[in-house]
């Protein structure tokens, strides 16, 4: 499934390069422009990130984002600074269908644990974001925005969260996020191997249908595509076309 992505600020439609807020490009269209674009293209799921949320939980964008899944046709999952029960229940309550989770599910898997299995774990996704060892070549966790790095694999964090009833999990290679030179295929060729049961979302990296086209195969159930739409590279029924093509 190709997801198109979204990320706001103030409201507005932004883009940050691997994730620095100092390093921040505006795009003139509403994000309700772009989403109406990209369903009419045909995309099924949508993905939005609150940068103001992950920032400050205080300044979570609930009325945006609100509107903005009431006057969308297709599923919207949410992210950006989930800290507590209550932004998890906020999200839902205005009708994301799912929760995207990052630091929280590093930091108090106890706690996200007992919201997978309260609210279900259809409705929550795991954010993992990775820095790829260069001394063992493992995937290590990344937290805070990608300021720190957790003592976590990958595969540890995902093994922990199997007992919970683990469905979605959104894996970005940092390195290869915002840059468009292509996503870790290899990467996710692997975690999709060991846990075939997961439904893993590729995100960062993709510049390209070349980029899509690379992903088949590799076991991941959909792609996040945010600054490759943005920016023009293709239109999400041609992303469509080739993720569907055999």
């Amino acid at each position: 499934m190709i997801i198109p992505a979204i990320d706001l600020i103030g409201g507005k439609v932004v883009r940050l390069f691997k994730g620095n807020y100092a390093e921040k490009t505006e795009y003139e269209f509403s994000p309700l422009e772009r989403y109406r674009t990209y369903t009419a293209d045909g995309a099924k799921q949508l993905h939005l990130v609150d940068l103001d949320g992950a920032k400050d939980p205080a300044k979570r964008q609930l009325a945006v984002i609100a509107e903005l899944i009431r006057s969308t046709p297709v599923p919207v999952q949410v992210g950006g600074g989930i800290r507590s029960e209550k932004d998890v229940k906020d999200l839902l309550d205005i009708g994301a269908n799912r929760v995207v989770i990052g630091s929280l599910a590093v930091k108090d898997p106890s706690l996200v644990g007992s919201l997978m299995q309260k609210y279900g774990p259809e409705h929550i996704v795991l954010a993992l974001d990775v820095n790829i060892s260069k001394e063992t070549g493992k995937a290590m966790v990344a937290v805070h925005g990608w300021q720190e790095e957790s003592a976590l694999s990958l595969e540890q964090v995902i093994e922990e969260y199997r007992k919970y009833g683990l469905i979605h999990v959104l894996c970005t290679d940092i390195s290869k996020d915002g840059t468009m030179q292509g996503s870790n295929v290899s990467l996710y060729r692997r975690v999709c191997g060991e846990f075939p049961s997961i439904k893993f979302q590729a995100s960062g990296g993709i510049g390209s249908l070349k980029d899509i086209e690379s992903l088949k195969g590799s076991g991941v159930s959909g792609i996040i595509l945010g600054k490759s739409l943005l920016d023009g590279k293709f239109t999400v029924k041609e992303a469509i076309e080739c993720w569907q093509k055999e």
